[in-house]
């Protein structure tokens, strides 16, 4: 049988990592994430859910989500928050 090579692209990758980061905050914490874009290597999140308004958003954003993203993909240059 053959298969076609799918090749899949940086954001594609990021958009799947990010859905098992906002699978995690949902089922442990009542959050979420979601991607919103990639524009020069820079990742832009929108956090919601319990995240909304959470002292720890911020902690949660650089710590966790940046975090996880660079450890992945050491291009990344920094995850922000939607606007």
């Amino acid at each position: 049988m053959n298969q076609e090579n799918k090749e899949y692209t940086l954001e594609d990758r990021l958009r799947g990592l990010i859905d098992q980061l906002d699978a995690y905050i949902d089922h442990y914490h009542g959050g979420s994430v979601q991607f919103v874009s990639l524009n020069d290597n820079i990742v832009t999140v929108r956090l919601g859910g319990a995240c909304e308004g959470c002292s720890l958003k911020t902690a949660t954003l650089k710590g966790w989500v940046e975090g996880t993203i660079t450890q992945f993909f050491p291009e990344i240059i920094s995850v922000e928050l939607e606007a």
